[in-house]
């Protein structure tokens, strides 16, 4: 397993790419390049050094959630996994194995869809507050991590930097317009409806999640990563018990890490221990063999 985690890509050639927190977006004309780099953030923060073949299990995830739905649900991905390269990225087959995706150019829409399954995070603050999760009224006597007894969806605007805000649907409407915000709510819950269930099968709860959708030649498209530990919260089903915080496949080891030191949480971060870096990475790699029955 390689050791040197990948952490920045440049691609002679083609434009330098459009940088997130994790990926590299290149522009390849008429379609992108996603490449999902091993970087870690925590407290939106991205660490120093990163946690190997992160990039590659979170793409190859992707990968497998886009197979299983793709006859229902359309997606951007152009090219399946491991299908070869075109030829000018040939030369860069090493870097790019495992870890990229070519996507057509499909317009963001400018909420994020996140649905929740369990009470967990923010939504647990809020509900211990108001009885309420983004506004939406739930039952009384839930406790923290419980199931909610429906999916509920609850949009947020999306952050170049800091933390999205979550949002109302009524808002959500205003900035993606009636019609398209209904579908996507329908979407979302339907897909982490599957998703929940069949992760449940293989040992995973899926408390919640967010995905984004496009507009490519006016039809919607699910688009950038779906359904792993970076874009969703997983818990491991055989230690599940409501009334507590759990156990996660995602950066736990990270943040717990991060919590014991006095620095501040804002930029530079510190670099993580080797025996961090580890774990993190073990987690991310079990989650990814129970969901999909391969070996990394």
């Amino acid at each position: 397993m390689p050791d040197e985690p990948l952490l920045t890509l440049q691609i002679p050639g083609l434009p330098p790419p459009r940088r997130g927190k994790v990926r590299e977006v290149f522009d390849l004309g008429d379609r992108l390049l996603f490449v999902a780099t091993d970087r870690i953030s925590a407290f939106d923060c991205v660490m120093p050094n990163g946690i190997p073949r992160k990039g590659e299990i979170l793409t190859r995830l992707s990968h497998y959630w886009f197979d299983l739905t793709g006859s229902w649900l359309p997606n951007h991905r152009l090219a399946a996994e491991d299908a070869p390269l075109p030829e000018a990225l040939a030369p860069f087959a090493n870097q790019l194995r495992g870890r990229s995706m070519i996507v057509k150019k499909a317009k963001p829409l400018a909420i994020e869809c996140v649905v929740r399954g369990y009470l967990a995070g923010s939504g647990w603050k809020e509900y211990r507050k108001s009885q309420t999760v983004c506004g939406l009224k739930l039952p009384a006597g839930l406790q923290e991590s419980s199931e909610l007894p429906e999916p509920i969806f609850t949009p947020a605007t999306k952050a170049e930097t800091g933390h999205d805000e979550n949002i109302s649907f009524e808002q959500a409407e205003q900035i993606v317009t009636p019609a398209i915000a209904s579908q996507v709510r329908e979407l979302s819950l339907r897909l982490y409806s599957f998703a929940r269930d069949y992760a449940r099968k293989r040992g995973i709860i899926i408390a919640d999640t967010k995905f984004e959708f496009g507009l490519h030649d006016g039809q919607l498209l699910l688009i950038d990563e779906v359904l792993t530990p970076d874009s969703s919260r997983f818990w491991p089903a055989a230690t599940y018990a409501a009334g507590r915080s759990q156990a996660s496949y995602d950066k736990q080891f990270v943040r717990d890490y991060l919590e014991t030191l006095t620095w501040d949480k804002t930029p530079p971060a510190p670099a993580l221990p080797a025996d961090v870096v580890q774990k993190t990475q073990a987690k991310y790699i079990e989650a990814y063999e129970l969901l999909t029955g391969r070996k990394l």
